[in-house]
């Protein structure tokens, strides 16, 4: 097993506290957005513990077998296949849809053949890999994800027709409720959004107009959600077409405790919180909007999914010793949220939980203390600590401290993981 430490992305979205009073250290005064823990080579982890100096990616390079198990090697080549991230967004994150794998593949051999840097600001595939994801929250968690029904747009836009009545901006807002009252589900979504992404300037006037325009409409306006998601985005983001595209997305709240999965080709965008992210190992995005960044539009339209399936909402499953288990239809990885509750005094130490393991794993603590018990040896986590297991040391237990412990765990979604029901 090896203590780690790992890198915080200092994007401008990021909270300057959350990560920081969640792992128990002081601010670092910058924004920090996202701390990621595993070997992607943008920022692998580094093994405290190797005499070396050697990064996690460099550490499995020398023995793939060893550290990540036979298994996951025939699924997903000698890489750690899985990225856990602190995510902590104190304003939007853009709006943007990962590939599917088969278009990573191609559209990072396009852009290597072509020579495009990849470090360029227009390059679109920084890797040759998918990025479905999952995030749980840690503090109630806002995000949009995934295409509403495209009449129930149709009637947002319906109602931002309304406000806007008499001026040339509800006739943009008038003509996409016509597109989504179209018949079919797909054609109606991908026109719709084909407009609005497409801008121009009647679009870019149309999103000042409809903030303006939900903020005079007083209390009336703002108690709706998704208009009220409109006014802020558009106060962010002025002119933006993202701003308009939110109406065409669901508007989730998480609480604490809850988490939801992001498919390829899903459109979304977090919002504010603090949560757990865990993904395919990748840092492919194409951005739709909310971002002064690069927006491809040819390409965001070939990847976007034109389905309104509804919230991909994920339930635990219940592991041995109570546990829970989040298992969402990827194979690249699996969460476990590992919760003892302290034993002061003179109390009965409670039993060990097994870490979910199938190849290699991670572990997070984020509240407390654990010792992680191997066939190889102990290793003890306080709160901000994190560590990685090889698949040669599995299997392994979770002693909670006395004092208690919430911890997170990833593996691969290979099938049953070690020492669970």
């Amino acid at each position: 097993m090896h203590l780690l430490s790992n890198t915080v992305r200092d994007y401008a979205w990021g909270s300057r506290t959350a990560i920081a009073e969640l792992l128990g250290r002081e601010p670092s005064g910058r924004p920090e957005a996202e701390l990621w823990i595993g070997a992607h080579p943008d920022a692998p982890s580094q093994p405290l513990d190797d005499p070396d100096g050697s990064s996690l990616a460099e550490l499995i390079d020398a023995d793939p077998v060893g550290t990540l198990g036979p298994k996951s090697i025939e699924a997903f080549g000698p890489r750690l296949p899985f990225l856990l991230k602190v995510l902590a967004a104190d304003s939007p994150l853009s709006l943007q849809v990962h590939p599917k794998l088969e278009a990573a593949k191609a559209g990072f051999a396009d852009e290597e053949a072509a020579g495009v840097a990849r470090t360029a600001p227009h390059r679109n595939y920084k890797d040759d890999n998918h990025k479905p994801e999952m995030v749980f929250a840690l503090t109630p968690f806002d995000a949009l994800t995934g295409f509403r029904a495209p009449g129930e747009s149709a009637a947002l836009f319906e109602r931002l027709t309304a406000l806007l009545a008499g001026s040339e901006a509800a006739e943009v807002t008038e003509q996409v409720a016509e597109l989504l009252r179209t018949p079919d589900e797909a054609e109606a979504l991908s026109a719709a959004f084909a407009r609005l992404i497409n801008g121009g300037p009647d679009v870019r006037a149309c999103v000042d107009a409809a903030a303006a325009a939900i903020a005079a409409a007083g209390p009336a306006a703002r108690d709706d959600a998704a208009l009220a998601t409109v006014a802020d985005l558009a106060a962010a983001y002025p002119s933006d077409p993202g701003v308009l595209l939110s109406l065409m997305l669901n508007r989730v709240s998480l609480a604490p405790g809850e988490a939801l999965y992001l498919p390829a080709g899903n459109v979304h965008a977090y919002l504010r919180g603090l949560g757990i992210e865990v993904m395919a190992a990748s840092d492919n995005v194409l951005r739709g909007g909310l971002t002064p960044k690069h927006v491809d539009i040819p390409e965001l339209l070939r990847t976007v999914v034109f389905e309104a399936p509804g919230v991909p909402r994920l339930a635990a499953q219940e592991s041995a010793l109570g546990q829970e288990l989040y298992r969402p239809p990827f194979e690249e990885f699996q969460l476990q949220r590992i919760e003892v509750p302290g034993t002061p005094g003179a109390g009965a130490a409670p039993e060990p939980v097994p870490v979910a393991q199938t190849g290699a794993a991670v572990v997070l603590v984020v509240r407390g203390s654990l010792t992680l018990d191997t066939p190889k040896g102990d290793l003890v986590l306080s709160r901000g600590d994190s560590a990685f297991i090889p698949d040669a040391e599995s299997p392994a237990l979770a002693h909670a401290g006395s004092d208690g412990v919430l911890a997170f765990a990833v593996t691969t979604g290979l099938g049953p993981a070690s020492g669970l029901a």
